[in-house]
């Protein structure tokens, strides 16, 4: 009997832990590795917020045709087709904290993976601008 308890204990206590170690988030994951860039998603309103409160680079990933269309103001177009092996010459700084969006998210995510494995450090992806409830400006 007590050969089927302590086996039972040590089932729970082996569950427990597995089960907190599956719980880590993508921000754990990037606390884990301090140094190391992640990809960070993030909401559009935390986008806004850190837009007014920091200094920030908003990358549009679409594009020209949907950029001029109507984008964020201040907003960067490089294209995600365009981001190969070389850094973009209009994104000079990987240093620079980058928030980057597209039409509805594929797009941004994309984008902003190749531009980690670029060496940009501090790459946001907030998403589509469908999703975007402030004002666009449009060109023209």
């Amino acid at each position: 009997m007590r050969q089927i308890l302590l086996c039972a204990a040590l089932t729970t206590s082996l569950a427990l832990l597995s089960g907190c170690t599956l719980s880590k988030t993508k921000a754990d994951t990037a606390e884990d590795a301090p140094g190391k860039a992640a990809y960070h998603k993030i909401s559009a309103e935390e986008d806004y917020e850190m837009m007014v409160s920091q200094e920030v680079v908003v990358v549009d990933v679409r594009t020209r045709e949907e950029y001029d269309g109507g984008h964020i103001e201040n907003a960067v177009l490089v294209p995600n087709e365009s981001i190969g092996s070389k850094m973009p010459e209009t994104l000079p700084d990987k240093e620079a904290t980058l928030l980057i969006y597209c039409r509805s998210g594929r797009r941004s995510k994309d984008a902003a993976q190749k531009l980690l494995a670029l060496g940009y450090q501090s790459v946001y992806d907030f998403g589509g601008v469908i999703d975007w409830p402030y004002e666009l400006v449009k060109e023209g």
